[in-house]
């Protein structure tokens, strides 16, 4: 089995992370947050390296690309700790691909390669949990249109979002549709989040939608599982970029005289960061090849990914900060903002426990994991 990745691969890799390094360093990242949280011009700046249209057919206006590039792109994205949410221009740009009817693919999927539209998932309720299929949204039809009645919380960038595609029950199933933010009945109310980034609480009163498909639970939750393998990615980028901040302080502050990298007790510790790093890094790629897989192999993937990639950031963030001392924890240095990232990318999408049970709810007739 070939596990290298191809010269498309590599050039895909090489352009965002020097977007990245170039574009994107502490300090404007530091302007962003002070802005509050989301800038419109990065964005526009990763549409125009054609990173937007990752997922959509190049008939549609995308690259027409799969999982293994789009977590090359979330990984150095993930080392830059960038703001935008990019996993759900992957998302859209799959679900829409995958499940729209021909109209709505034809008017949305250009404008979200292009960068002029950014649609993001509303999905998450107060009662829900991590339970994607609990949902109370309701979504009436009178007169061949469809109208939405909907609280949605935690909705990524969800006071700059063009629009919404958000989950409602309809006819006591669930089904998925686009909302515009523009719209009647569409109420934003945007707030920071803890890694500086921004969210809102998203409430439609007989908002107008238009339909995306009634199979609301299929196309969900594969929605999710893409973000979920972005969300892996992204956090093996993190806590890449996380160790090497540790290893490279710890080989230049000084305790007693030397490097404290020369204390064998902390030289275990970074060892077992690697460890962690490297474990998280094979179930990042594991995830990322199960998105085409068939739904219940795919579902048990992601889920067996998930709970790995939680114990690698809890582990990988708290041995950072620990090993850095008082200074790891101050908004000026950088590896605070790692921990934040990866304190809430671990809660992203089902938190450790949450995906633990859903590994053990998907074990069949053999004990092993990964039978």
């Amino acid at each position: 089995m070939d596990f290298d990745f191809t010269d498309d691969q590599e050039s895909l890799r090489d352009a965002t992370r020097k977007w990245v390094e170039k574009g994107y360093d502490f300090e404007r990242r530091g302007g962003i947050v002070k802005a509050g949280g989301f800038s419109r011009e990065a964005y526009g700046e990763l549409a125009d390296l054609g990173l937007a249209g990752l997922y959509i057919p190049e008939d549609g206006g995308g690259m027409g690309m799969g999982p293994v590039e789009g977590m090359v792109v979330m990984e150095e994205l993930g080392r830059g700790i960038v703001l935008e949410p990019f996993a759900q221009t992957l998302i859209a740009g799959g679900l829409l691909s995958s499940y729209a009817p021909e109209a709505i693919q034809s008017d949305w999927l250009p404008k979200i390669a292009s960068g002029e539209s950014l649609v993001v998932l509303a999905h998450q309720e107060r009662a829900a949990r991590y339970h994607f299929e609990k949902c109370e949204a309701k979504a009436t039809l009178a007169h061949d249109a469809w109208a939405l009645t909907a609280i949605k919380s935690i909705v990524p960038a969800g006071d700059h979002a063009d629009a919404f595609i958000v989950p409602a029950m309809a006819d006591g199933k669930m089904a998925l549709f686009l909302v515009e933010r523009a719209g009647a009945g569409v109420i934003t109310h945007g707030y920071g989040t803890q890694d500086g980034g921004r969210a809102a609480d998203l409430t439609l009163t007989n908002a107008p939608a238009v339909l995306v498909t009634l199979d609301g639970v299929t196309a969900l939750a594969h929605a999710i599982d893409v973000g979920i393998a972005a969300t892996c990615a992204e956090a093996v980028g993190v806590m890449d970029r996380t160790l090497a901040v540790t290893v490279e302080y710890m080989n230049t502050r000084k305790q007693f005289g030397v490097a404290i990298g020369s204390f064998q007790a902390l030289r275990h510790r970074v060892a077992d960061m690697k460890m962690q790093l490297e474990l998280a890094r094979s179930m990042s790629y594991y995830a990322s090849l199960k998105l085409n897989a068939p739904a219940d192999e795919r579902r048990r993937a992601l889920a067996r990914a998930k709970y790995q990639l939680g114990v690698s950031m809890r582990f990988v963030g708290q041995q950072a900060v620990q090993l850095h001392g008082g200074i790891g924890v101050t908004d000026e240095y950088i590896v605070s903002h790692y921990f934040k990232k990866l304190t809430q990318l671990e809660m992203t999408f089902g938190d450790t426990l949450h995906h633990l049970g859903e590994v053990s709810a998907r074990m069949q007739d053999t004990a092993g994991v990964f039978a």
